[in-house]
């Protein structure tokens, strides 16, 4: 092994440790995020979810699902069941055309963080009505078995991968998958009380804390540099360190677009500047340029960021008006502009066929979205999914924690 390729190997691995460092960061974006959009009665409890299924993520993920995902054959449909990460590099490995360019410990880190994310995606979309561990007991299943099933169908070399879809960092891997298990809960779920009057009407349930969601959406604005930037996978030479700024920049302008987008829609529909609608919008600029961050220019992928924020703030009405109660707007966010996001590649990248894009959100959405709704339908006949009617009204903060997140401002529930 040279001095030279000695020297790559290390920088490579340091830039994916940073990243996923980035990516880690986000799982404190998730928990500021949904903890300022639900009511304060049920901060503490949104805040265990977030702490917990991190943690779960990552041994599920460490035990089974890393092998799952990345242990399968090339072009299969069925992966093989492996167990823990696998032997790192050695020296000796490290010539040749093929040779590894980064550690095996950094790309389990790098991976696992973005199966916590898609699990974070879940938490909001059930907050404020869901028992805390009927939701943990799902995530153990959708780390360890639903997420990386679909992921090493495109990352891991399956058959999607093989049939030409494209998903660069994740629009539909991660995002998509997430919004999917969550719409699967929610609909046996249900809505929470008295959000959606009988007559129809649609009763807005505001957030406790609106600094709180500002600075979480903040911080996964920050942390997508990592989440786009990491899917480069390393940037030791000249085009891939500027593939790599070409990814940031882009990242960023379509975070930008989308808040715009969102802002002035909801400021024409309102008629004021709907703060949770502008920071929605961002997210979904940051979700819509996640498929394909590297081949659209500046502009192009501030105006795919704008489609994405002018997608949500649609979407969010229209699951409103399906009684399809979601506190935060992930399966808006995730799930409708993933959608967009996939779609988009197609815009920038010559080796997009619409075919292929079609066929990997069809599949990516069915198999998710089934397979959590089996577990969800399991979970809820072995121990219940939701708290009852007096738990919800006093908050389960009390209920599934025994204590408040703002003890001396809950006393009248709010």
């Amino acid at each position: 092994m040279t001095e030279l390729v000695e020297m790559q190997y290390a920088f490579d691995t340091f830039y994916f440790l940073i990243c996923g460092v980035l990516v880690m960061w986000m799982a404190a974006g998730f928990t500021m995020l949904e903890s300022g959009l639900v009511r304060a009665k049920n901060t503490a409890e949104i805040l265990t979810k977030n702490v917990a299924l991190f943690s779960i993520s990552c041994i599920m993920y460490m035990l089974v699902g890393y092998q799952i995902m990345y242990g399968g054959d090339e072009g299969g449909f069925l992966p093989n069941l492996g167990f823990m990460i696998g032997a790192e590099n050695a020296a000796e490995d490290m010539v040749g055309e093929d040779a590894p360019y980064y550690s095996v410990s950094s790309d389990f880190f790098f991976q696992v963080v973005f199966v916590a994310t898609a699990m974070s995606i879940v938490s909001g979309a059930v907050a404020e009505r869901m028992k805390l561990w009927a939701f943990l007991a799902f995530a153990v299943v959708m780390t360890a078995f639903i997420y990386p099933v679909q992921g090493y169908w495109k990352w891991g070399g399956g058959w999607l991968n093989d049939a030409g879809f494209l998903d660069f960092a994740g629009s539909g891997v991660v995002h998509m998958a997430g919004a999917a298990a969550a719409l699967a809960g929610v609909l046996l779920l249900g809505a929470r009380k008295g959000k959606y009057g009988a007559n129809g009407q649609i009763n807005p349930i505001p957030g406790s804390n609106m600094p709180l969601a500002a600075l979480g959406t903040l911080i996964l604005w920050m942390g997508w540099f990592g989440f786009n930037g990491g899917s480069q996978l390393k940037m030791s030479n000249f085009d891939d360190a500027n593939a790599v700024a070409q990814i940031f920049v882009n990242t960023n302008m379509a975070a930008a677009g989308g808040l715009v987008a969102a802002l002035l829609l909801a400021r024409a529909l309102f008629g004021k500047a709907d703060l949770t609608m502008a920071l929605n919008g961002a997210l979904a600029g940051l979700v819509a340029i996640t498929a394909e961050p590297l081949t659209p220019t500046p502009g192009l992928a501030t105006l795919i960021g704008a489609a994405g924020g002018v997608l949500v703030v649609g979407s969010i009405l229209m699951l409103d008006k399906l009684k399809i109660d979601d506190p935060v707007g992930a399966i808006s966010v995730h799930g409708v502009v993933g959608v967009w996001g996939l779609l988009a590649v197609c815009l920038s990248n010559e080796d997009a066929t619409l075919g292929a894009q079609l066929l990997g959100i069809v599949s990516i959405f069915a198999w998710v979205f089934l397979a959590s709704l089996i577990v969800w339908a399991v979970i809820k006949a072995v121990m219940g999914i939701r708290v009852s009617e007096e738990e919800e009204y006093n908050g389960v903060d009390t209920a599934e924690c025994g204590l408040e997140a703002y003890p001396e401002f809950t006393r009248g529930k709010v």
